[in-house]
């Protein structure tokens, strides 16, 4: 029997890599796979479906959206939502080590975090890699929490999800995510997941222009809910704690 697992791959114009990053999804750990198709003119939505993913369509553009979307597709039970980018840059078999420390009771919110990983730095281009620090540099001074990376791959338990209320529908769902969820005391850990060269080009880091745009708004989420949440201090601890549980774990 699958786990109470949904996975959820939103997609823009990805069908050369959407058929690898769908069978290398481990079957036996989530009984739902959610492809959102956020206004594809290629056959991503065709080439999902024939390789068995539960295909929705959201036509507005935006990287929100599109999670919002199938949010609402879920399906009933679901106990863990997994979020996943459909360029085949991350390793989908990864999945157990982002799940298993929910399913067993320890966290919250597990994020994939390709910086813990030196071989992945030649896969973050350079505008990547130094906007991604400067948005964190700002996480932690106006939150108080170190986060080593935003990436895509990630999981947390549906109730939680619920309780978080993300509203962003561009590129600042992630940043969103992970503020809201020192906001509310969610049980954080940051996993090492491997990283490698996309399929096709980035939509954002892609190019200088979009990563700007996509940074910007970024920016804006980071302020936005400094201005209307005070600072948390009780999430600090938990985060930081997790971390280093990872790692005793998994050095002996």
């Amino acid at each position: 029997m699958p786990q109470p697992t949904s996975v959820l791959i939103p997609a823009l114009n990805e069908e050369e890599p959407i058929t690898r990053v769908l069978a290398e999804i481990p079957e036996t750990l989530c009984h739902q796979v959610i492809v959102v198709d956020n206004g594809s003119v290629d056959r991503t939505a065709e080439r999902a479906r024939k390789s068995g993913a539960q295909v929705v369509v959201e036509k507005r553009r935006g990287y929100g959206n599109a999670c919002l979307t199938g949010i609402r597709h879920i399906r009933a039970g679901t106990e863990v939502v997994v979020f996943l980018d459909a360029d085949h840059s991350d390793y989908p078999e990864e999945l157990p080590l982002l799940t298993r420390p929910i399913y067993e009771g320890r966290y919250d919110l597990v994020l994939g975090s390709r910086s813990l990983i030196r071989e992945n730095r030649p896969f973050l281009r350079f505008h990547q890699a130094w906007g991604n620090r400067i948005c964190l540099m700002l996480i932690r001074i106006f939150y108080g929490v170190h986060f080593s990376d935003m990436g895509p791959f990630r999981a947390i338990r549906y109730n939680s999800l619920t309780k978080l209320c993300l509203r962003d529908l561009t590129w600042g769902w992630n940043a969103e995510m992970q503020i809201r969820a020192v906001q509310e005391g969610l049980r954080i850990l940051e996993v090492p997941v491997r990283y490698r060269e996309r399929i096709g080009q980035s939509k954002i880091s892609g190019t200088l222009r979009g990563s700007l745009a996509a940074g910007l708004r970024i920016l804006q989420t980071i302020l936005k809910h400094w201005k209307t949440h005070p600072r948390g201090e009780g999430a600090k601890g938990q985060r930081d704690e997790g971390v280093e549980g990872w790692k005793m774990e998994n050095e002996k």
